[in-house]
């Protein structure tokens, strides 16, 4: 979508400027460019979680349902008025890396589409609602230390967010070791953060539920199944994940 200069010259000045998932702020001389404006693909339900994040704050937050949206970008942050928006269910077992990889799918023909609407005149942007607004910033790996004195759904749901970036942690002897997702088990287990191992599982216990490990890595590892990492730690009754 572009027409020639206005200024003569042989470069030609874009009707419309697709991007996906820019997080940061266009100065006004910049958004005057393109006569449509630029078009931002957004990966939630605008207005919820706005920012940098939004599919692990989806996810971290126990949403069923999230999805991605085509919208205008304005000075302030994706808060620009909607072209169009696609839904996508958030399953038990969604990462963030899995639960982005559809929606960057469903969301790329969205953006398809809005842009198609823009080329043929046929589509209209919708203001945001002032309410519902959220707000989801940037991970930071401090953000993905997991404290097991939560309740188990909340650190399961933690674990999944920043799965596989930055990748959750907890500090086990005093160092880090990464942990891969986990499971919830409907079972008595035990204090929060204390290991259990057994023939074949390793849990941890949450201020609810225990949860079972599934692959760990710890310093200078490779990543590996939580019982052979016990196997070869040797984990001593009563030690934590802190």
């Amino acid at each position: 979508m572009t027409r020639p200069s206005s200024r003569g010259s042989p470069s030609f000045a874009p009707d419309a400027c697709p991007v996906v998932a820019y997080g940061a702020l266009l100065p006004q001389a910049a958004l005057d460019i393109p006569r449509l404006g630029w078009v931002n693909l957004h990966f939630s339900l605008l207005p919820a979680w706005r920012g940098a994040a939004p599919v692990q704050a989806a996810i971290r937050a126990g949403d069923e349902i999230t999805g991605a949206s085509t919208f205008r970008i304005v000075k302030e942050l994706d808060a620009g008025p909607v072209y169009g928006v696609v839904t996508e269910t958030i399953g038990a077992t969604d990462t963030a890396g899995v639960l982005l990889g559809r929606l960057a799918e469903s969301g790329a023909k969205l953006l398809l589409s809005t842009m198609d609407g823009l080329a043929d005149g046929t589509l209209r942007a919708q203001e945001q609602p002032a309410d519902g607004v959220s707000y989801a910033p940037k991970v930071t790996v401090e953000d993905a230390r997991i404290s097991f004195a939560d309740p188990a759904s909340a650190v399961d749901r933690q674990i999944r967010s920043v799965t596989p970036d930055p990748g959750a942690w907890a500090e086990f002897r005093g160092e880090r070791l990464k942990l891969g997702p986990v499971t919830v088990l409907d079972e008595p287990g035990p204090p929060p953060g204390e290991i259990v191992v057994e023939r074949k599982r390793v849990l941890v216990g949450t201020a609810t539920k225990p949860l079972r490990l599934g692959e760990v890595q710890a310093p200078g590892k490779k990543r590996m199944a939580a019982t052979d990492w016990a196997r070869g730690t040797r984990i001593d009754q009563g030690e934590r994940l802190r």
